[in-house]
């Protein structure tokens, strides 16, 4: 069984703001392993699964990033899923728009929703798959995070969703480093490079 969350804050405010990268890979995700994220309950939204023969629980917090480790706390702990089974899709703006980052475990760094996580479950040892969104150019970062991303930016965003379908699909192989060899690439410009 895994655990795969996307990070975000709910309502129609916030739906395509950089911020929500978590979301919109994880709704990505749901399409493709046709699973449908409607339920309630958890604090959160949250669709059942499975994906290889492997039970698979998708799940969004609808607590405001800063609280996202009560729902998933609440999750890991009703399905009995160990936190190693954990994979969290998230926003990161250290990383340029559109490139990923995947890790088998490590810090939040300066990420509200993942330090909530990692406090509230006690643990950071589970992979995650950070989304570049970008830094803020000397912007205010609350509005860079909570601002929408350019057209240009957007195009860049939709192909690193696709990219962390396919990462979180070898994750629940059972391949992560054969995920992080793939998608663990620089993007400059909005082209990869080894």
């Amino acid at each position: 069984m895994f655990v795969v969350a996307g990070l975000g804050n709910p309502g129609l405010l916030y739906k395509r703001t950089r911020h929500n990268a978590g979301f919109q890979a994880l709704d990505a995700l749901a399409q493709e392993l046709c699973i449908k994220v409607t339920k309630r309950g958890f604090s959160g939204e949250y669709g059942e699964g499975s994906y290889q023969g492997e039970r698979v629980i998708l799940v969004k917090p609808t607590t405001y990033m800063n609280l996202s480790g009560d729902c998933i706390q609440a999750v890991l702990h009703f399905y009995k899923c160990p936190v190693e089974h954990l994979i969290v899709l998230y926003d990161d703006i250290e990383l340029p728009v559109g490139s990923l980052r995947i890790r088998d475990k490590g810090s939040a760094g300066t990420h509200n929703g993942m330090r909530s996580i990692i406090g509230t479950i006690g643990s950071e040892n589970f992979p995650r798959v950070r989304i570049g969104v970008g830094g803020n150019n000397g912007e205010d970062l609350k509005k860079h995070v909570l601002g929408k991303p350019s057209k240009q930016d957007q195009a860049l965003l939709a192909n690193a969703f696709c990219d962390a379908v396919g990462a979180v699909r070898l994750i629940l192989e059972g391949k992560l480093q054969e995920a992080q060899a793939k998608y663990n690439k620089r993007h400059i410009g909005g082209t990869k490079t080894e």
